[in-house]
């Protein structure tokens, strides 16, 4: 299965094509702005270094988040965009779920793994996962102190908010991990998922309305 995955909802920008365990190619840049003018040209980026066009696909996938609410969107938009034009079934991956598959098995050995996204209000989007990265529990907005007390004992913590549960828990390892989904892990992901019948659907995931104003809805 050849999967082309892609990446905008946290502070980064990444677009990857795997194939039957192995990534054939990748496009990772940290970015909090201009997501919408990176992704496409990463795209293509992806699929002219491996010679491949789209009917050589099997299946798109998107992250979902939780995240930024504008990344979501510019990340969903394409994707759907492109299995419209394509035709290609389109899988759904949960952010933080791709984030824990970024953390080394030597890591989190003998661990729960904490995933501490930011949300861009006080709380961020937490989730635990055991040494195997399965989930504890759903996602959840928490307050950095309320994250700190969700999980006792050995802990590794990961994500582009992990540091304000470090700062309260210096007990915890931090994971070497860059904090942001990497598209290649959530093809891999959506392969595996795809086969099972148990991929999200590409709608954004969402646990509180956006932080934004639609015109015409101001009071």
């Amino acid at each position: 299965m050849i999967v082309l995955a892609m990446d905008t909802s946290t502070s980064a920008c990444s677009a990857a094509l795997w194939a039957d365990g192995r990534v054939l190619a990748r496009r990772l840049t940290p970015m909090a702005r201009g997501q919408s003018e990176a992704l496409m040209p990463m795209v293509a980026e992806v699929m002219a270094e491996v010679g491949l066009g789209f009917a050589d696909l099997d299946l798109l996938a998107v992250s979902v988040g939780p995240g930024a609410f504008t990344g979501l969107r510019i990340g969903l938009a394409a994707a759907r965009g492109l299995a419209l034009a394509t035709g290609l079934p389109l899988a759904g991956i949960s952010t933080p779920l791709a984030v824990a598959h970024g953390v080394a098995e030597a890591e989190r050995q003998g661990r729960t793994l904490l995933v501490v996204m930011e949300s861009r209000r006080d709380e961020a989007w937490v989730q635990a996962f055991d040494a195997n990265l399965d989930p504890l529990g759903e996602v959840a907005a928490l307050l950095p102190e309320q994250a700190a007390a969700l999980v006792p004992g050995m802990l590794v913590v990961t994500g582009d908010a992990a540091a304000s549960v470090m700062a309260l828990r210096p007990d915890a390892v931090a994971a070497s991990a860059p904090g942001w989904p990497d598209a290649a892990l959530v093809a891999e992901l959506a392969a595996e998922c795809w086969g099972r019948g148990e991929c999200l659907p590409p709608e954004p995931l969402y646990l509180r309305p956006p932080d934004v104003t639609m015109p015409g809805c101001r009071s």
